[in-house]
């Protein structure tokens, strides 16, 4: 029953999913400037007909000025038709026929557009999810937007990563509120149920980060989030150090304590306060100075990191990161990748 209960999510047509993905769009205009819009297309349909009927005033019942035509398009796209001008010749019946009759249709809509209106958004909101599971890949999911899920989005953006190219998981409407106000997209449900994760495009993400507020339940969603992504860099944070292990069994790559660090940071305070300020600046990717990794460049093949511009502080090799003290780091080998200090001053913080 369980099996059967974690697939119904992802066998519900587009169009239920509604209520529970959200893709963040421009902002909405005003009621009023899309009651101007419409009464403009209104407008300007009517003007064409018009033009259209004065073009063959010879075919009417009468030989018709320009305020005839506009009162015969005024009384026939509303459907009031008094009779008293008609087409008489082949030629402008077939003409109501082929312009008139689909202007018309059109005109109506434009009138009773209120309540086609929400119909439209709700297909069109359907349209663009079904859009979105089919095409999106190599993403980021990040499981909790609360202060840690928040904070490791913030570092996200900061290094270049795309808003719509991150995806939350939660539960807590204010928590999708505000993931959505930040351009993020959005899967309300618990991420410790498989059918969830599939709806986030779990198994076609680069990387999931789990963030909740609960030990064991990072523990349930990174079990959950390996199983059906075998191949994604799951990123976890837990509380307390006894959990690590269990985190690092059921599969997640890397694993951060949020108490000692902030333990750690907090001692540091009381010594060297100068030596926080200064981490707090490498952790912060938009403050002055971040740790980043980049490739290496062909000129710097064979050279000892230490001897290179940037502050190089490890050699990342095959997917295995090497201290600057170590052997492996003497010399730097094609495909290498450096994690440095990045230097970013003045104009580029703003425009990163």
């Amino acid at each position: 029953m369980s099996r059967k209960r974690d697939g119904e999510l992802a066998d519900l047509p587009d169009h239920a999913l509604l209520s529970i993905i959200r893709i963040p769009e421009a902002a909405k205009q005003s009621p009023w400037a899309l009651i101007l819009r419409r009464v403009i297309y209104a407008f300007v349909l009517l003007m064409f007909v018009t033009i259209v009927v004065y073009i063959d005033r010879a075919g009417y019942s009468e030989d018709l000025t320009f305020i005839d035509a506009l009162y015969y398009s005024t009384v026939s796209l509303s459907t009031v038709g008094y009779g008293d001008i008609t087409p008489v010749t082949q030629t402008a019946r077939l003409i109501n026929i082929i312009i008139l009759t689909p202007a018309r249709i059109g005109f109506l809509i434009l009138l009773v557009g209120t309540t086609l209106s929400v119909l439209t958004e709700e297909s069109r909101r359907a349209l663009q999810i079904q859009r979105w599971r089919k095409r999106m890949r190599n993403h980021t999911v990040v499981v909790g937007f609360g202060t840690k899920g928040r904070s490791a989005v913030s570092a996200l953006l900061a290094d270049g990563v795309p808003a719509n190219q991150i995806v939350v998981i939660d539960t807590d409407p204010a928590s999708l509120d505000a993931a959505e106000n930040a351009g993020l997209v959005t899967v309300r449900g618990s991420a410790t149920k498989a059918d969830v994760l599939r709806l986030a495009g779990v198994p076609r993400a680069r990387a999931v980060v789990v963030a909740p507020n609960l030990d064991d339940t990072a523990v349930l969603v990174t079990l959950s989030v390996r199983e059906i992504a075998p191949q994604a860099m799951i990123v976890a944070s837990v509380r307390e150090s006894e959990n690590q292990h269990l985190l690092e069994q059921s599969g997640a790559d890397s694993v951060v304590i949020s108490s000692e660090t902030a333990g750690r940071m907090l001692g540091l305070a009381t010594v060297t306060p100068s030596v926080v300020e200064m981490m707090e600046d490498l952790l912060s990717p938009d403050e002055g100075f971040s740790i980043a990794e980049r490739p290496i460049g062909e000129d710097e093949i064979g050279s000892n990191p230490r001897h290179l511009a940037d502050i190089v502080l490890g050699v990342v090799r095959s997917g295995e990161l090497y201290r600057i003290d170590s052997p492996e780091a003497e010399t730097v080998e094609p495909g290498d990748r450096l994690l440095y200090v990045r230097r970013v001053f003045g104009e580029e913080v703003k425009n990163r």
